[in-house]
């Protein structure tokens, strides 16, 4: 098995080449230790990679953002594709190297469900191709409402949890709780969650401590916009 070491504003992964291999949970765990997460490569083309993703509890992601575009990098850098494919589960996310290490991600299709009222909490369920729950409030409360929310009965699953301010049209500020990992620097579905659950159609800046992800909303479905980098 081979590794590397990846980053997308501070939200970190290790990319893991397993050959005929596959991880298990507790080989997953090992690897993803100081870290956010383990990609692991189930197969590849010049163009196209398949991945699973890995949360450091050794439980499986549906999707992320972040991962996706860093496996998309990944073989960016191997094979000098301009598109790659990346295939998660049934989901393909289609995206496009924009040079400098950005990354232009047709994340697909997301839905935003009513309001709910849990534990005395205002909670938008958002669905993008994994489980979101959007609080609107003061960002600084995620390490309280995110360990709620993320086990809370509601979701039998567990569910990723967002606090989110609006400071603009256009534009939030966020911190996340990623579910199977507690709080991250950044989280690119997460983007996608809360322009969704604050905006409608049209372009939401994305505030994170990590950095800044671009959200284009239209007519149900996202693109995100963000960089990635191998760290080692």
């Amino acid at each position: 098995m081979t590794s590397s070491s990846w980053h997308a504003l501070g939200n970190t992964y290790v990319v893991v080449e397993t050959g005929d291999v596959r991880l298990d949970a507790t080989a997953a765990s090992a690897f993803a230790r100081g870290s956010d997460g383990v990609l692991e490569i189930l197969g590849s083309s010049e163009d196209r990679v398949e991945i699973a993703i890995w949360n450091p509890d050794g439980s499986r992601a549906e999707l992320s953002g972040n991962g996706t575009r860093i496996a998309a990098a990944w073989l960016a850098a191997r094979s000098g594709a301009e598109r790659v494919d990346v295939v998660v589960g049934d989901r393909t996310i289609r995206t496009r190297m924009l040079g400098d290490g950005a990354v232009e991600q047709e994340i697909g299709e997301f839905t935003v469900r009513p309001i709910e009222t849990i534990d005395g909490m205002s909670v938008i369920p958002v669905s993008v191709g994994n489980p979101h729950a959007v609080v609107m409030g003061d960002p600084s409360t995620i390490g309280e409402l995110g360990p709620r929310l993320e086990t809370h009965a509601r979701f039998p699953n567990r569910t990723n949890v967002q606090v989110v301010r609006v400071d603009s049209p256009g534009e939030v500020t966020a911190r996340v709780w990623e579910r199977g990992v507690g709080e991250t620097a950044s989280s690119g579905t997460s983007a996608v969650a809360v322009a969704a659950a604050t905006h409608g159609d049209g372009d939401v800046l994305v505030h994170f401590p990590g950095g800044d992800l671009r959200v284009r909303l239209e007519n149900g479905r996202a693109l995100l916009y963000g960089s990635a980098e191998r760290v080692s």
